[in-house]
């Protein structure tokens, strides 16, 4: 098993969330990736290590060349999809390069742009399996897809209305605090209910929003970090969760689609981490929607599995809360660049700036990230 508290996230940077912006992926990126390398306190020629993200599309010369980056020693690309990708198995691949000696500081990048043509569900559209039998029938897109796990939750454990938009109502709550936030109007249940039906029982308040919009964060040595303008941000534990269905056909194949690996990631982050649940002061869970926040949020073991709704309901992830959720707002309101900003938002509050949506005291954090067939979970430490 791999040990905690070697390396830390020393920088991190972001653009701005925006509905639809105007530069391109490779201009977001290199614009967060300077930003977090200032705020390390560094400058691109200490970066001597990438790690990349499928999914973005630009291979890590590109980064370097464009910040003007000093030599690369090492480079790797992340896998695994969605949040796991950047909360997870980018963390691990960077503990493994620095403990070796092949980096000192590793840049982590990562840029989205929803609005472009086909936006997200270009994603699943490319799959053949999806093209040529369930898109014929209606069954596309990733609301349809979440919206039968809901069905299926309510089925197995029960799930009224009110208790599904708690959730929706949690994160917004967080959002009107956060200042960089998309959504940061006040939403009640009536607000909610307002919201435009998408797929039953998802409404546009409980999916994930449409952002462009660039992320990027500096992994380090723990003991170089203490030498770096911020206070220690340690990983001290992380672990991954696998399943073997293809993306193209996981959501109509798996017997109990909401059934994501969650458990397994979280066994294996609180083991590597020596804590349990109840040690944690906040959680950053991924929010693509509502249900599959909810599900992981029992996953994490901060409720019994099946008391997820309940959980919510009661309040208990709102700002003042006994477990804090997604403190920025979350995918749903704050804004969505794929885990990396539920992994940046953990850090800000475990440095203790974050003003009126500060948690108090806060040393302990949870990141889940979930990319569909995948699932990491990321214990995070203030030193």
């Amino acid at each position: 098993m791999m040990q905690g508290n070697k390396i830390a996230v020393t920088g991190i940077g972001e653009t701005a969330f925006l509905r639809k912006g105007e530069e391109t992926v490779m201009q977001m990126m290199t614009r967060a990736s300077l930003t977090a390398i200032a705020d390390a306190g560094l400058t691109p020629a200490d970066i001597d290590g990438y790690i990349s993200n499928k999914y973005a599309g630009h291979p890590s010369e590109e980064v370097a060349h464009a910040i003007g980056a000093g030599e690369r020693r090492f480079t790797a690309v992340a896998d695994t999809a969605g949040g796991t990708a950047t909360t997870g198995d980018a963390l691990r691949l960077a503990q493994l390069a620095i403990e070796a000696g092949l980096a000192r500081h590793i840049l982590v990048p990562y840029a989205i742009r929803s609005t472009k043509p086909g936006g997200v569900y270009g994603f699943h559209a490319r799959e053949p399996q999806k093209a040529g039998l369930e898109m014929p029938v209606g069954f596309f897109g990733q609301p349809t897809y979440f919206a039968t796990m809901a069905n299926r939750y309510a089925h197995d454990f029960g799930m009224s209305e009110e208790e599904l938009a708690a959730v929706a109502i949690t994160y917004r709550a967080w959002a009107t605090l956060t200042p960089s936030a998309q959504r940061r109007e006040v939403m009640d249940l009536e607000g909610y209910r307002q919201s435009p039906m998408i797929s039953t029982p998802l409404r546009v308040a409980d999916c994930c929003l449409t952002t462009d919009a660039g992320c990027a964060y500096v992994v380090s040595a723990v003991a170089d970090a203490g030498d770096m303008p911020h206070p220690v941000v340690a990983v001290q534990g992380v672990g991954i969760g696998y399943n073997n269905y293809p993306h193209g056909v996981l959501f109509s194949q798996k017997p109990c689609t909401y059934d994501y690996p969650g458990w397994e990631s979280a066994r294996q982050a609180y083991a590597m981490a020596g804590v349990d649940p109840k040690d944690l002061d906040l959680a950053q869970v991924y929010d693509g929607f509502s249900i599959s926040a909810l599900v992981q949020t029992e996953m994490l073991g901060l409720c019994e599995r099946g008391e997820g709704a309940r959980f919510y309901a009661a309040g208990y992830g709102m700002p003042g809360g006994k477990m804090p959720i997604n403190t920025s707002g979350g995918h749903m309101s704050g804004g969505y660049v794929p885990g990396i900003t539920l992994l940046i938002e953990a850090v800000r509050q475990l440095r203790g700036q974050e003003g009126a949506r500060q948690v108090p005291d806060a040393r302990l954090c949870a990141v889940a990230g979930l990319g569909g067939n995948n699932h990491s979970t990321t214990i995070l430490a203030k030193g």
